[in-house]
This record gives structure tokens, C-alpha cells and sequence, in this order.
């Protein structure tokens, strides 16, 4: 039996894809390992976004190779998005990688192990469309489309990634069915814009439509929206949030910048006018709804009357967290030509100095949750044994901080912290500007027992009419 490693680099849709992968491989009778000394093949799912996430993924690329030398690991491939923008570099780069698929070619990783005669080429009963890979199995990510029609000029998503396509609304419920009875407890719905879902399929159903199937058609307590344009949150969408408890107030819209002049430099749609006038109607329509937003600086011009008018905005705009991120020129992106004129050590100080800045206002926003009842979900046990870590609606994973439950001994009795597990709590206080502490009032909800799902080879994984959702992507 084909004993292979998966590194998965990247972003939650590279997590999507790599959970694909490792269905397939086992679906052909393959086992995958945790220690990559003990594997016949390591496949590293790259990463090409920005010039340090290249380097993460050739350090790993070289990683895996070097085990080739110890004799156990037989194959090398590297495959996804840093491989579909620069294979011809890589190929000469790295003679010792034995197999290069970009992202158009990840249909070629089973045939390749079945012509190197290192795996079978007969099925065995299949997993499903998905298996998971990560630390928590009651957060999921269901990716929703693939690609990118946006014209941004510091993006290398579209060369990576291609045109826009969304997935059929049908298989992404059964997906997230399967996902819930493998023991989903949250999904969160990612795409390089989830508010462009469903234009080009012209059939009637749109991001709402698909979030009230997805309410519709399981119990998954969570539902999360990440990474949405603001020219695509219309009033219906946001009406949907408002009236589905069961989809958590937050978006994640990014802004990019605040000032107009780089904006139009940037290729955004956005102006200050638009976007306040935007959170405006979120916030009044969505009533506590959380909004997230991204930013970068050292764009190309950004002077620093330009980083200031950043700053200024973002007081005057009160977004509950901000991710900031220093330019990085990528081939290939208009940006690209353009004179990178912000040294690397004043785009770090700028960074350093917004991240500072949005600290102090996320502390303030955060007040507004205090001594108030919220239902959160158990992530795992707490270092101390009468306090569990938890997220409240307003955190996504791994992003924006953490709820520390504590649990007075009354109710200790006969509980464990269950990951997945619904809890009513009273929010105490906000911590270290990020997180929070909360006391545990009740119990809401406890999972049921995850099932493992098997089904036959017509899942969405392969063998649909490519016109549809396809290969989901590939």
C-alpha cells in the first residue's frame, strides 16, 4: 500500500483542495501518514500569493526532497497555485522534484502515481468528497467557486487561480452535508469573492439562495461568510444574515486602503464615499454584525498623507479587526510596472504602526459584548481544568482571538469541554485587546457523534459535467 505525506501551504481554499486530494489518493488505496520519513510520496500543495509565501513553499518543496536521500520516500510532487504561475522556473530549479501539476492539473496526480507504478490504478470504496486534514473537526471551509474576474492590480490571483467559476448550488449542499456528518459544526464559506457566487451560472441562485439551502438542508449550528467584494453585499444578502440566526453576524469585506488616490491606483471599485456609505447600510440592516476588513500598505505612491488618511479613516470607520499586509510586487499584475517605491523598512513601520492603531479600536468595539449572554462553541480544553477555550460568533477561526470560559464547579459536574459543543455564557471581559473571558451559565447544544460517510465514486469529487461544478476547480 502507497504510504504518502500531504503539506498543505497556504490559504483555506488550498486546505479545500488538499482535502480533495488526500479523498482521492485513499480512494484509490493509498494511506496517508503524519511523519513524512515514513512515506513512499510527499505531495506539497504550494503557495505563490506573495514572495514569502513562494519561499515557504520551496523551503518545503526541498524539505521533502532531501528525504528522497534517506531512501524511504520515493517521490516528490509539488502541485497548486506557486506551480501554476511559475513551473518552467521550477522545473529548472529543482530537478530533484519529480512531478510538477499546477492548479488546471491536480486531475493528473493519481495517474501519474498509477504510470510511476507507485499506486493501483483500481478503486476501493471511497471516503467521500472530502477527508479531513487539520486540528479541528468541527470547523470546516466549503469552497464555493473558483477564480477571480476582478481586475485588482496588486493580485496574481487571477493567473493563479483563472476566470470565476462557481459550483453547482445542489453539490455544495451535499458537500456540506457530508462535511456536517463527518462532524462540522461550522462552515465557513470561502472564495476569492463569495458575493460574485453564482453570476455566471445565470440560474437563479445567487449567494442568498445558497445560504438559505445551506440553512435549509442541514443543522450545522454555524454558517460564515469570508471574503466578500462590497460591491456584491446587497440589501437581500444582508437580509438573509439578519434573519437566519443560524448565519453568524460577521463579514470579511476587504477595503485595501482608505486613501482615494491609492484606491485608484490599486484598480479598487471603492472610494471613502462608497465604503462608508456601505457599513453604514451593513450595520443598520445587521444589527451587532461584525465586519473585518484587510488593507495593505507600501503600495506603490502611498505617501505618508496617503497612510495617514488611512489611519484617519479607519478611526472614522470602526471595523471590529483589520488584517494589515505590506505590498509585495508580483510578476505578471499591473502593479507590477510600477515603480516599488516605499522602502521595505517604512512599509514595516507603517504596518507596525496601523496594526497598533487598530488594536485600540478593536478594544473599544469589542467593549460593546460585555455583560451581555452569548452562545459560543467549545474549541478544546483550557490549560487551567475549570476553564474551556471557546469562540464567540464575532471570532473566526484563528483570526480574531478567543473566548476563555470559565466553569464554576456546580456545573463542572459531569461536564467535559466537547469541541463543537454550544454554550450560553456571560461575556466578563475583554483581554489583551483581542480576547475574552466569559463564565458558563448552561449547556446549549452538544454534537452528535460524527459518522464516517462512504459512498459511491459519483460524488462531486470527479465525474460531473465540468459545465457545473466539475472537478471543483481543477
Amino acid at each position: 500500500m502507497l504510504k504518502f505525506g500531504l503539506v498543505t501551504l497556504g490559504c483555506d481554499k488550498n486546505t479545500v483542495d488538499s482535502e480533495r486530494y488526500l479523498a482521492d489518493l485513499v480512494a484509490h488505496g493509498a494511506e496517508p501518514v503524519q511523519d513524512l520519513r515514513d512515506a513512499d510520496v510527499v505531495l506539497v500543495n504550494t503557495c505563490g500569493f506573495i514572495d514569502a509565501a513562494k519561499a515557504e513553499s520551496i523551503e518545503a518543496i526541498v524539505d521533502a526532497a532531501r528525504l528522497k536521500d534517506d531512501g524511504q520516500v520515493k517521490a516528490v510532487f509539488a502541485i497548486g497555485c506557486m506551480v501554476e504561475r511559475h513551473k518552467d522556473e521550477l522545473i529548472d530549479a529543482l530537478p530533484e522534484v519529480d512531478v510538477f501539476l499546477g492548479n488546471s492539473e491536480t486531475d493528473r496526480i493519481v495517474p501519474e502515481l498509477v504510470e510511476r507504478g507507485l499506486l493501483g490504478g483500481s478503486l476501493v470504496e471511497h471516503p467521500g468528497v472530502r477527508l479531513f486534514s487539520g486540528d479541528l473537526p468541527q470547523v470546516r471551509y466549503l469552497k464555493i467557486s473558483e477564480g477571480c474576474d476582478h481586475g485588482c492590480a496588486f493580485c496574481a490571483i487571477p493567473l493563479m487561480r483563472g476566470k470565476h467559476r462557481s459550483f453547482a448550488l445542489d453539490d455544495l449542499v451535499r458537500e456540506a452535508q457530508l462535511l456536517e456528518a463527518q462532524g462540522a459544526r461550522e462552515i465557513n464559506l470561502v472564495a476569492q469573492d463569495l458575493a460574485h457566487y453564482g453570476r455566471d451560472r445565470r440560474d437563479g441562485n445567487a449567494l442568498p439562495e445558497l445560504l438559505e439551502a445551506l440553512v435549509r438542508e442541514t443543522t450545522i449550528p454555524w454558517i460564515r461568510n469570508m471574503y466578500l467584494y462590497s460591491t456584491g453585499i446587497t440589501p437581500r444578502l444582508l437580509e438573509v444574515i439578519a434573519a437566519n440566526e443560524r448565519i453568524v453576524r460577521w463579514l470579511d469585506t476587504p477595503m485595501q486602503h482608505g486613501s482615494d488616490a491609492v484606491l485608484a491606483r490599486m484598480r479598487r471599485p471603492e472610494r471613502q464615499k462608497t465604503i462608508r456609505e456601505r457599513l453604514a447600510q451593513y450595520r443598520s440592516i445587521v444589527p451587532d454584525l461584525a465586519v473585518r476588513t484587510s488593507v495593505i500598505v507600501g503600495f506603490p505612491g502611498e505617501t505618508e498623507d496617503d497612510f495617514n488618511t488611512l489611519c484617519d479613516f479607519l478611526e472614522e470607520m470602526q471595523f471590529d479587526r483589520v488584517g494589515v499586509f505590506t505590498y509585495s510586487p508580483q510578476e505578471g499584475t499591473r502593479a507590477f510596472a510600477m515603480d516599488d517605491d516605499v522602502a521595505e523598512s517604512i512599509k514595516q513601520e507603517r504596518k507596525e504602526r496601523l496594526e497598533e492603531l487598530q488594536r485600540s479600536i478593536t478594544a473599544s468595539r469589542y467593549e460593546r459584548f460585555l455583560n451581555r449572554e452569548a452562545r459560543v462553541m467549545v474549541e478544546r480544553a483550557g490549560e487551567a481544568p475549570n476553564v474551556w477555550v471557546c469562540r464567540a460568533p464575532w471570532q473566526a477561526d484563528d483570526i480574531d482571538g478567543l473566548m476563555h470560559v470559565s466553569v464554576p464547579e456546580p456545573l463542572r459536574q459531569g461536564t467535559r469541554p466537547v469541541p463543537g459543543a454550544m454554550l450560553d455564557v456571560h461575556v466578563d471581559q475583554v483581554v489583551d485587546d483581542y480576547d475574552f473571558t466569559a463564565t458558563l451559565l448552561r449547556v446549549a447544544d452538544l454534537p452528535a457523534q460524527a459518522t464516517p460517510v462512504r459512498s459511491s465514486r459519483a460524488l462531486p469529487l470527479v465525474g460531473l459535467d465540468t459545465t457545473t461544478a466539475g472537478s471543483f476547480g481543477r
